[in-house]
């Protein structure tokens, strides 16, 4: 495996939001927008880039407040985070590209197919939209409970999401570094993001994007009520390649299914 040569860069926006990202690639390669989870940066999509075909256009962002994206703003919704990523795909002149967003990434990359129906031909979310507890029409109740214990116990809800992410035999220490590094996300962004997050109604965005959605869920994570209630709309691949964070875990595995989807 090859490390490709890649290039950082910048876009600027409003409300002094510099979003940081990656390229590398022939300009005129097919196009993969890499979007990172929440808490998380664009160098978890390092070794994935890597592994993915050499005649492959990469771009991976960094949303505002994460990694070295910086941003003084005060709307944290996944529609505002997909205008910095249409901002990075219109200073690279972008035409046509495959979206691929983990986690709250997936959101985020729905709602850069909203944004730009001519522009994205496919999504990939990787091992997110079917977590129903999070993704799902919350009621009221719940979401100002996930909320709440957001907002009471930062470093808390980090570890019961690590936990809630990893099935049953994952080593504790990679746990432990992924907790680590998300419980020291910026805030306010990690806060204000994941309350975006439950705030965001995925059957309004279901039904307003048009493109393909492929999600690439963990197997042992993944609910029959989730596959009988996206089955109409959203094509589901089981897979087997870790943890939440499979892309960091097996990235030449993940790496191929990507470049099967988009070339398929």
């Amino acid at each position: 495996m090859a490390t490709r040569i890649t290039e950082d860069r910048e876009v600027r926006r409003a409300e002094d939001t510099i979003i940081r990202y990656t390229v590398s690639g022939p300009t005129e390669g097919p196009t993969a927008v890499l979007i990172h989870g929440w808490a998380c940066d664009r160098r978890d999509y390092d070794e994935l880039t890597d592994c993915l075909p050499d005649d492959h256009r990469v771009i991976a962002v960094d949303l505002a407040e994460h990694g070295e994206s910086r941003s003084a703003r005060d709307v944290w919704t996944m529609a505002e985070f997909a205008r910095d990523v249409a901002a990075v795909l219109k200073a690279e002149s972008v035409g046509e590209c495959t979206v691929v967003g983990h986690s709250l990434g997936g959101a985020v990359a729905l709602e850069v197919g909203r944004l730009l129906p001519d522009t994205v031909t496919h999504i990939i979310a990787l091992d997110a939209l079917h977590y129903l507890f999070l993704f799902g029409d919350l009621e009221r109740q719940q979401a100002e409970e996930l909320v709440r214990a957001v907002r009471d116990d930062f470093a808390g809800m980090v570890r019961n999401m690590v936990e809630a992410g990893s099935p049953t035999g994952t080593d504790p220490d990679l746990k432990n570094s992924y907790f680590e590094k998300m419980v020291t996300v910026r805030q306010p962004a990690g806060t204000r993001a994941f309350e975006g997050l439950v705030a965001w109604n995925m059957e309004e965005a279901l039904e307003a994007v048009k493109q393909p959605i492929t999600v690439l869920a963990v197997r042992d994570l993944t609910t029959q009520e989730a596959l009988d209630r996206l089955a109409d709309r959203i094509d589901i691949m089981l897979t087997e390649l870790g943890s939440h964070h499979f892309h960091r875990e097996s990235p030449e595995e993940t790496a191929q299914l990507i470049a099967d989807i988009m070339s398929a």
